[in-house]
């Protein structure tokens, strides 16, 4: 791709702005309001490019609760909805999610988002296509875009392919006819969807651009690296072969390239200004003006957490960090102190979070905000709500890593809150401004750890692999490996970054006992398997006759 096509974040940000379409759809054909025309259009790489954002206009949604995170972490074992009261009950809907009693309705967002993702694409695809016949402009000008739809068409359907497993594959934007599955059989019909994202992603790679920081934000060489990396890492999962070696050449590909590295400071990753970052390789550029949508501190904080930070709106008292996973960060078994000395399990909530610690810090704890909570002049906050009897409801507030319940009455004040992102705190609205990270260097060192001790579980490459990200983060070498500790360094340093589900997914079987998906946790019981992919949307049903319900649902 020339340099004339290459246009940075911002810029995509604000076409991403300009263009996106009204979110959401029932079907799989998701109707067309307005198309340019393609004589007065498509004569420059910049109009080439103000087009595309309606391509990444589906990924605005990742930032809320509703589409991602709600699949890739709250049916996790990382994060929990609870209701407090009438808040966040919305007929147990999140209970449902939490504890892995969903039905075929939860997760409809999820597959609007991608199929909008995937929709949005295909209509691009045949506008350029178009313009090329008409002599609008020429094969050669088109060539490079048509090759980044065709991949960012391929991520979609990776995601779509991770979740619900067996799904249509829709790409021609003039067929009208309602979309089957690829086969009647589910595991047929996945490992046909897995061999198409393999296949998309294969042919149009060398056609990106290789230029991070020229197109940061949109689907590039490393990029399309990256999703055939995680593609093959959950081959075995997909298709029942495991696809080791293929995911280390394309691991391999993004580490040679040395277009990133891992940032000094792990929190640098997640500050407001975070495009600078050298780790992050594909983002959602939100922006509090041109690209709205990223809330995580409208969802996770508590409603007197607006005097922290002098929002422009309160709170809504809701996503948690789960106690396991705040306790996993502070292990004595996974941090020991210099002396020995350790982190206890429960800290009290006067010291949690806090730097006066016996062992050795976890940098990784600033995840999470706990301990009691001050306004932004450094008062304690009172919390002026109405208290039943529960010993932790009370004035001062005081976020505790524990919960006392999910279904109904879970307190104000419990659970942990997620700091993963800078909270700008000059009195922003409801969106923030952080770039919100989909795949990021450190991931691509722990995957090629977890390859490469797939294939030798005594290498020693994988070891110093995992010992760079436990370096950077402030905690005391491993000496050796097992799935464990592979599965639990992930689960710390990626927290928050929708890798749980499919991680636990991945492991389970795999020696080491660590909890997988279908396990028990707190205020989960043991699961099927069926659980490991989303039941497809009921409406999505009643809309398509030719859809087949995933075994199970």
């Amino acid at each position: 791709m020339s340099n004339q096509t290459k246009t940075p974040i911002r810029a995509l940000a604000a076409a991403v702005c300009l263009l996106a379409f009204a979110a959401g759809c029932t079907d799989l054909t998701d109707s067309v309001d307005s198309q340019v025309k393609t004589e007065d259009f498509f004569q420059t790489p910049e109009q080439f490019v103000s087009a595309m954002g309606d391509a990444y206009s589906a990924l605005t949604g990742f930032g809320g609760g509703g589409s991602l995170a709600q699949l890739s972490e709250a049916t996790a074992d990382h994060v929990i909805v609870p209701a407090r009261g009438q808040d966040w009950s919305e007929g147990g809907f999140w209970y449902r999610v939490n504890s892995h009693q969903w039905t075929d309705e939860e997760f409809g967002g999820y597959w609007t988002t991608h199929y909008r993702g995937v929709n949005n694409a295909n209509r691009l695809i045949f506008q350029f296509e178009q313009a090329v016949q008409d002599g609008a402009t020429t094969q050669e000008s088109a060539a490079p875009f048509i090759s980044e739809l065709l991949a960012m068409r391929a991520l979609y359907y990776y995601w779509l392919l991770d979740a619900y497993g067996n799904v249509p594959i829709v790409t021609d934007f003039t067929d009208t006819e309602p979309p089957s599955q690829p086969s009647g059989d589910f595991a047929e019909g996945r490992r046909q969807v897995f061999q198409f994202v393999e296949s998309e992603l294969q042919n149009n790679l060398p056609n990106l651009s290789t230029d991070s920081r020229g197109t940061y934000g949109r689907m590039n060489q490393w990029v399309a690296h990256m999703t055939l990396a995680k593609l093959y890492m959950n081959a075995e999962v997909y298709t029942g072969t495991g696809r080791w070696g293929d995911a280390l050449t394309h691991l391999n590909a993004i580490i040679n390239s040395g277009s990133y590295s891992l940032a000094a400071n792990y929190h640098d990753n997640f500050i407001t200004a975070n495009d600078g970052s050298p780790e992050n390789i594909f983002v959602v550029p939100y922006d509090r003006v041109f690209l709205t949508g990223f809330n995580l501190h409208q969802m996770t904080l508590h409603y007197g957490s607006q005097n922290t930070y002098n929002f422009q709106f309160q709170p809504w008292n809701g996503w948690s960090a789960t106690q396991r996973v705040y306790e996993s960060v502070i292990d004595p078994d996974q941090n020991p102190g210099p002396q020995g000395e350790v982190w206890g399990s429960q800290p009290t909530p006067e010291d949690a979070g806090l730097e006066r610690v016996m062992g050795t810090l976890d940098d990784r704890l600033g995840n999470f905000l706990v301990g009691p909570q001050y306004t932004s002049a450094g008062d304690r906050i009172t919390d002026t709500g109405i208290y039943s009897d529960f010993d932790l409801n009370g004035p001062p507030l005081t976020f505790t890593p524990a919960m006392n319940d999910l279904e109904s009455v879970a307190c104000r004040q419990c659970g942990a809150r997620i700091g993963k992102y800078q909270f700008d705190a000059s009195g922003i609205g409801s969106s923030l401004s952080n770039d919100f990270v989909v795949f990021r260097y450190a991931d691509v060192l722990l995957l090629k750890a977890e390859a490469l001790w797939r294939q030798n579980s005594g290498s020693g490459e994988a070891l110093a692999l995992v010992n760079q990200i436990r370096m950077r983060a402030g905690v005391d070498p491993f000496t050796e490996l097992n799935a464990d500790r592979i599965l639990g360094e992930r689960g710390r340093e990626l927290f928050w970054e929708q890798t749980r589900r499919q991680d636990l997914i991945r492991f389970d079987g795999v020696e080491g006992g660590a909890t997988r998906y279908n396990d028990p946790w707190q205020f989960k019981d043991v699961s099927g398997v069926h659980r490991n992919v989303a039941a497809i949307p009921e409406g999505q049903l009643q809309a398509n006759s030719n859809l087949v319900q995933n075994p199970g649902y």
